[in-house]
């Protein structure tokens, strides 16, 4: 068993981490571009100093109501498989320090898209944080029903 560093953030009020050899930056950002016939899930596209990422709007991936992109939003940009992909969310959290022990099975009461994004729950000081499972976040394709 070993430990491990989580980046967290919120959507929806709901306190979210990814490992942080995961992330490659944070950063709030405001010029995407869409991208006609994209999944629902796909935000738009920015620059990020000569690189085009792909934003991914997790509030659609959970199931939740698409966000407005007007005015500054921010991005958790991820190391993905072939390139960097951004998870937009509503919060930056902090980075801290988990035992593996500390985790826990995502609970029964958890179901619909969120279920198949949490790969573990942790109890914290009054909050529980889902771990997400990055891959699965940040694939837009067609889910099973």
């Amino acid at each position: 068993m070993g430990t491990g560093q989580y980046a967290t953030f919120e959507v929806a009020d709901q306190l979210f981490g990814v490992p942080v050899e995961a992330v490659q930056e944070v950063l709030s950002f405001h010029e995407y571009t869409a991208v006609p016939l994209a999944s629902p899930a796909v935000g738009g596209l920015f620059n990020l100093r000569g690189q085009v990422i792909a934003a991914v709007d997790l509030r659609v991936q959970l199931g939740l109501p698409r966000r407005s992109l007007s005015g500054p939003v921010l991005n958790v940009i991820l190391r993905g498989d072939d390139e960097p992909v951004s998870l937009l969310v509503d919060r930056i959290g902090e980075v801290i320090d988990l035992d593996d022990r500390e985790f826990e099975p995502p609970p029964q009461t958890l179901t619909g898209p969120t279920r198949e994004l949490v790969t573990g729950t942790v109890k914290l000081a009054g909050r529980l944080m889902l771990a997400v499972d990055v891959a699965r976040a940040l694939d837009t394709g067609p889910r099973a029903a």
